[in-house]
């Protein structure tokens, strides 16, 4: 199915197209496609309405948002396009699955992307620092899997608002437990082993140990090519990478547990997951396929976290 965010981004566009003003209700959601969309209506000198909650899918800092052009009103104007944001609506989804005597299981879990709420902050920064909490040493790729997600975590907050009781994760960090699913991937990491995640928005290459974590580099997938990648990996690899020179090519960083790292490491086996990760395709890691799925490798972690969750009730 096509992304929440895609699709409130066609309907902004649609009525742009028609010479229409919108308001934007619901909840936050992920942004991207929405919030290209919500500039190019104001650059068209249309307005913009939309509630706090919404608003905070376009920008945290609603004063910018303000400044910018957008009107912060609980109340629509009469002959608005009216665009329900939100990244999960579970009815929509039950209805859809009924025909084919599908029905919704009892526990629902959901990974998204989230920057977290910095409205004064640089989010790449910001996101940056949620790692620099919860990677510790004997920390695992579980700790990304919530019941209930830090408090500045928004996105994820907003789904369980539309999801009462679902389990949320991080999206990488679920795509990399995934990708343990591949037998051959699961035993490299037993010894130790380079994961990394081509997503459509984020690059994520993690240090594991079974699931304990040792190091991260995140990056943004559309500043990458085949030889940044290669280069950001085998120097995470080594343990040589710094925050700095992610950071300064406008991802979010690195971190490696030095001390830990040393003595656990080099983990010279490298697995790829991802949609994007065609563009490892010349640099000979392997291509995880966790029960032969290669696109799935998300959605299993999500399953393993789960379990993970439900075996040790009292963790998270």
């Amino acid at each position: 199915m096509p992304s929440a965010t895609a699709i409130a981004g066609k309907r902004i566009a649609a009525a742009r197209e028609a010479g229409r003003d919108v308001f934007l209700h619901g909840n936050l959601m992920g942004g991207y496609h929405t919030t290209n969309a919500v500039w190019r209506h104001l650059e068209a000198g249309l307005r913009v309405y939309a509630t706090e909650r919404a608003a905070g899918t376009v920008h945290d800092d609603l004063d910018l948002l303000r400044s910018r052009g957008i009107v912060i009103t609980d109340n629509a104007p009469d002959g608005v396009v009216a665009i329900e944001l939100r990244d999960l609506d579970l009815d929509r989804l039950a209805g859809a699955l009924a025909p084919y005597d599908v029905t919704l299981p009892p526990t629902i879990a959901v990974a998204a992307q989230d920057h977290g709420f910095s409205p004064k902050h640089s989010n790449r920064l910001f996101r940056f620092e949620h790692w620099r909490r919860l990677l510790t040493p004997g920390s695992t790729l579980a700790d990304h899997i919530w019941r209930e997600p830090p408090e500045y975590m928004t996105r994820l907050r907003a789904i369980q608002a539309d999801a009462p009781g679902a389990i949320v994760a991080d999206t990488g960090p679920a795509a990399v437990l995934g990708a343990l699913e591949d037998e051959l991937v699961g035993q490299a990491a037993g010894l130790g082993a380079c994961i990394v995640n081509v997503g459509n928005q984020h690059t994520l290459g993690l240090l594991v140990r079974g699931e304990e974590l040792f190091g991260v580099m995140e990056h943004h997938t559309e500043a990458m090519d085949t030889k940044k990648l290669d280069r950001l990996i085998a120097r995470l690899v080594t343990g040589a990478i710094t925050h700095e020179e992610v950071f300064n090519d406008d991802g979010h960083g690195a971190l490696v547990l030095d001390e830990r790292y040393r003595a656990a490491g080099p983990f010279s086996f490298v697995a790829v997951t991802g949609p994007n990760r065609a563009m490892a395709a010349p640099l000979g890691w392997y291509f995880a396929t966790p029960h032969g799925a290669m696109m799935l490798s998300g959605c299993f972690g999500l399953v393993r976290g789960v379990r993970a969750l439900q075996q040790t009730p009292a963790r998270r």
